[in-house]
């Protein structure tokens, strides 16, 4: 009967931490409808392919702050980047050009997925998430990301923006800011999304 009781116990625990899961994430789904981030990968791991990386990197977030300058949604944003996406990617072509690389590149806007990651003291958590993507050569290489809406990485832009706080509901803050306090529950979530990476994709 003890026995009985544990198990009980037990099921009812683990009920309760699959619903406290489910609604983390449907807080995460929130914040990641409200970012759009940029991705840049590198043909490989080589220094001068890491080298041409951040070359493009700056050259794009340079171009990124005329592009945003304004934008007070994530929608308004993604329509300014998507109108933009020829220019960007004569800008980065132009910039390998004038590093003599000879790898092609692409620039496009599109879901992609993200591991947890941390950026200054906000914590973004794993999911797919709507990102201008630049793949160098192959994009065989370590990849550099930021937050482009809201302006995270483009200081002149983010003057006329809302910071990510303005755009987040308080319980969306309080998931971005907390730290360790979800640190369970954000490992949760990207095991959940690794997994589907593997089983899905």
């Amino acid at each position: 009967m003890k026995l009985k009781a544990i198990e009980i116990s037990a099921l009812i625990a683990l009920i309760f931490a699959v619903a406290s899961t489910v609604s983390f994430e449907n807080s995460c789904e929130g914040i990641r409808e409200k970012v759009l981030r940029l991705h840049v990968i590198a043909a490989s791991d080589s220094p001068a392919d890491q080298s041409i990386k951040y070359a493009v990197r700056d050259e794009l977030l340079r171009d990124g702050e005329s592009i945003f300058k304004g934008s007070e949604t994530v929608v308004q944003a993604e329509e300014k980047i998507e109108s933009s996406l020829p220019f960007l990617q004569k800008a980065a072509e132009s910039t390998l050009k004038s590093l003599g690389c000879d790898d092609s590149v692409s620039v496009v806007l599109g879901r992609t997925y993200f591991p947890t990651r941390q950026y200054e003291s906000i914590t973004l958590p794993a999911g797919y998430y709507n990102a201008v993507r630049v793949i160098i050569g192959e994009g065989k290489g370590k990849n550099w990301w930021c937050v482009m809406f809201p302006p995270m990485c483009l200081p002149a832009a983010a003057k006329d923006s809302p910071d990510l706080k303005e755009l987040l509901s308080e319980k969306e803050n309080s998931i971005v800011t907390a730290g360790e306090k979800y640190e369970l529950k954000f490992w949760f979530v990207e095991k959940y999304y690794e997994l589907k990476e593997k089983f899905i994709h």
